[in-house]
Protein backbone atom coordinates (compact mmCIF):
# COMPACT_ATOMS: atom_id res chain seq x y z
CA UNK A 1 0.00 0.00 0.00
CA UNK A 2 1.48 3.49 -0.64
CA UNK A 3 0.86 6.03 1.80
CA UNK A 4 1.15 8.75 -0.30
CA UNK A 5 4.33 9.98 1.40
CA UNK A 6 8.14 8.22 1.93
CA UNK A 7 7.77 6.74 5.58
CA UNK A 8 10.88 7.27 7.72
CA UNK A 9 12.16 6.75 11.13
CA UNK A 10 15.35 7.90 12.37
CA UNK A 11 16.85 5.87 15.11
CA UNK A 12 19.08 7.05 17.52
CA UNK A 13 21.95 5.28 19.97
CA UNK A 14 25.55 5.96 21.04
CA UNK A 15 28.89 5.08 18.95
CA UNK A 16 31.98 3.46 21.23
CA UNK A 17 32.57 6.54 22.45
CA UNK A 18 29.50 7.09 24.43
CA UNK A 19 28.68 9.76 21.89
CA UNK A 20 25.02 10.21 20.93
CA UNK A 21 24.68 9.45 16.98
CA UNK A 22 22.02 8.39 14.65
CA UNK A 23 22.12 4.38 13.77
CA UNK A 24 19.26 4.14 11.41
CA UNK A 25 18.03 6.29 8.72
CA UNK A 26 15.22 4.92 6.52
CA UNK A 27 12.12 3.12 5.54
CA UNK A 28 10.43 1.09 8.73
CA UNK A 29 12.32 -2.94 8.24
CA UNK A 30 9.04 -5.08 8.88
CA UNK A 31 5.56 -4.97 6.78
CA UNK A 32 2.78 -7.03 6.50
CA UNK A 33 -0.16 -5.48 4.01
CA UNK A 34 -0.87 -1.94 4.99
CA UNK A 35 0.80 -2.39 8.36
CA UNK A 36 4.63 -1.27 8.92
CA UNK A 37 5.92 -1.61 12.57
CA UNK A 38 8.31 1.19 13.51
CA UNK A 39 10.03 -0.03 16.81
CA UNK A 40 8.70 -2.43 19.63
CA UNK A 41 10.11 -2.99 22.99
CA UNK A 42 8.89 -5.11 26.12
CA UNK A 43 5.97 -2.97 28.47
CA UNK A 44 5.33 -2.73 31.86
CA UNK A 45 2.07 -3.85 33.80
CA UNK A 46 -0.63 -0.81 33.11
CA UNK A 47 -3.89 -0.59 35.36
CA UNK A 48 -6.56 -0.09 33.08
CA UNK A 49 -9.60 0.36 35.77
CA UNK A 50 -7.45 3.48 36.66
CA UNK A 51 -10.11 5.93 35.68
CA UNK A 52 -8.06 8.96 36.69
CA UNK A 53 -7.09 11.70 33.93
CA UNK A 54 -3.63 11.22 33.69
CA UNK A 55 -3.18 14.02 31.69
CA UNK A 56 -3.68 16.32 34.76
CA UNK A 57 -0.46 15.80 36.48
CA UNK A 58 2.22 18.17 36.90
CA UNK A 59 4.13 18.61 33.40
CA UNK A 60 7.53 16.61 33.58
CA UNK A 61 10.22 16.06 30.70
CA UNK A 62 10.31 12.35 32.43
CA UNK A 63 8.34 9.87 33.42
CA UNK A 64 8.01 8.27 36.42
CA UNK A 65 9.61 5.02 36.90
CA UNK A 66 8.31 2.68 34.78
CA UNK A 67 6.31 5.16 33.53
CA UNK A 68 5.16 6.66 30.52
CA UNK A 69 4.58 10.42 29.22
CA UNK A 70 2.22 10.51 25.85
CA UNK A 71 2.30 14.07 24.37
CA UNK A 72 2.43 16.61 21.57
CA UNK A 73 5.26 19.69 21.68
CA UNK A 74 5.94 22.52 19.37
CA UNK A 75 9.14 23.92 18.18
CA UNK A 76 9.10 27.39 17.80
CA UNK A 77 11.41 29.02 14.83
CA UNK A 78 14.74 30.48 16.19
CA UNK A 79 14.11 34.32 17.31
CA UNK A 80 17.36 36.25 16.24
CA UNK A 81 16.21 38.43 18.53
CA UNK A 82 17.11 36.82 21.25
CA UNK A 83 20.63 36.49 22.14
CA UNK A 84 22.88 33.10 23.33
CA UNK A 85 22.86 34.26 26.52
CA UNK A 86 19.26 35.09 26.97
CA UNK A 87 17.87 31.78 25.14
CA UNK A 88 20.10 29.72 27.64
CA UNK A 89 18.22 31.23 30.38
CA UNK A 90 15.34 31.12 28.81
CA UNK A 91 15.99 26.64 28.28
CA UNK A 92 17.38 26.81 31.53
CA UNK A 93 14.57 27.97 33.10
CA UNK A 94 11.66 25.93 30.89
CA UNK A 95 14.32 22.42 31.81
CA UNK A 96 13.46 23.49 35.88
CA UNK A 97 10.47 24.39 35.73
CA UNK A 98 9.64 20.77 33.81
CA UNK A 99 11.72 18.88 36.93
CA UNK A 100 14.79 18.07 34.25
CA UNK A 101 17.48 21.03 35.11
CA UNK A 102 19.44 17.51 35.54
CA UNK A 103 18.80 16.33 32.32
CA UNK A 104 21.12 18.90 30.86
CA UNK A 105 24.05 17.14 30.94
CA UNK A 106 25.93 19.03 27.89
CA UNK A 107 24.73 22.03 26.19
CA UNK A 108 28.00 22.33 24.08
CA UNK A 109 26.41 22.09 21.25
CA UNK A 110 22.75 23.61 21.77
CA UNK A 111 21.44 25.37 24.73
CA UNK A 112 18.50 22.64 24.75
CA UNK A 113 20.16 19.57 24.47
CA UNK A 114 19.04 16.80 27.09
CA UNK A 115 19.17 13.75 27.67
CA UNK A 116 16.91 11.47 29.69
CA UNK A 117 16.26 7.80 30.56
CA UNK A 118 14.13 7.11 28.56
CA UNK A 119 13.22 5.50 24.90
CA UNK A 120 10.75 7.82 22.72
CA UNK A 121 8.82 7.60 19.90
CA UNK A 122 8.95 10.84 18.39
CA UNK A 123 6.55 12.30 15.30
CA UNK A 124 7.08 15.84 13.16
CA UNK A 125 3.70 15.97 12.33
CA UNK A 126 3.77 19.79 10.74
CA UNK A 127 6.65 22.16 10.18
CA UNK A 128 10.49 21.43 9.85
CA UNK A 129 12.87 21.01 12.66
CA UNK A 130 16.49 19.60 13.06
CA UNK A 131 17.11 16.70 15.38
CA UNK A 132 20.83 17.44 16.70
CA UNK A 133 23.06 15.15 18.04
CA UNK A 134 26.08 14.99 19.47
CA UNK A 135 27.94 13.74 16.61
CA UNK A 136 25.44 14.26 14.06
CA UNK A 137 22.24 16.18 12.98
CA UNK A 138 19.03 15.51 10.77
CA UNK A 139 16.25 17.84 9.01
CA UNK A 140 13.16 16.28 9.57
CA UNK A 141 9.68 16.37 7.41
CA UNK A 142 6.26 15.81 8.41
CA UNK A 143 5.42 12.10 8.76
CA UNK A 144 9.12 11.28 9.93
CA UNK A 145 9.46 9.39 13.13
CA UNK A 146 12.34 9.35 15.51
CA UNK A 147 13.37 6.48 18.12
CA UNK A 148 15.36 8.32 20.14
CA UNK A 149 16.80 6.10 22.86
CA UNK A 150 18.16 7.99 25.77
CA UNK A 151 20.65 9.78 23.81
CA UNK A 152 21.80 13.97 24.11
CA UNK A 153 19.75 15.66 21.73
CA UNK A 154 17.96 18.77 20.95
CA UNK A 155 14.68 20.33 18.15
CA UNK A 156 16.36 23.28 16.22
CA UNK A 157 13.19 24.96 13.81
CA UNK A 158 15.14 26.51 11.05
CA UNK A 159 12.05 27.19 9.20
CA UNK A 160 9.80 30.25 9.75
CA UNK A 161 6.28 28.16 11.20
CA UNK A 162 6.11 26.22 14.51
CA UNK A 163 7.08 22.87 14.12
CA UNK A 164 4.40 20.42 15.91
CA UNK A 165 5.53 16.88 17.14
CA UNK A 166 4.07 13.89 19.07
CA UNK A 167 5.82 11.78 21.64
CA UNK A 168 5.64 9.09 23.67
CA UNK A 169 8.31 8.53 26.55
CA UNK A 170 8.82 5.23 27.88
CA UNK A 171 11.22 5.20 31.12
CA UNK A 172 13.82 2.69 30.42
CA UNK A 173 16.79 1.85 31.65
CA UNK A 174 19.65 3.06 28.69
CA UNK A 175 23.12 1.34 28.59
Amino acid sequence: MDFGFDLRRIVTGHNAKGRSEITLDGPPSRRIGNLRDIWNEEGHKVDSHDVSDRGAMPVNLSPVANGSNFRWFAVQPADPSISEEEMRKIVKDRFAAMGAAHEQPDTTRHPAMHKTGTIDYIILLSGEVTLLLDDDETDLKPFDVVVQRGTNHAWVNKGTEPALLCAILIDAEIA
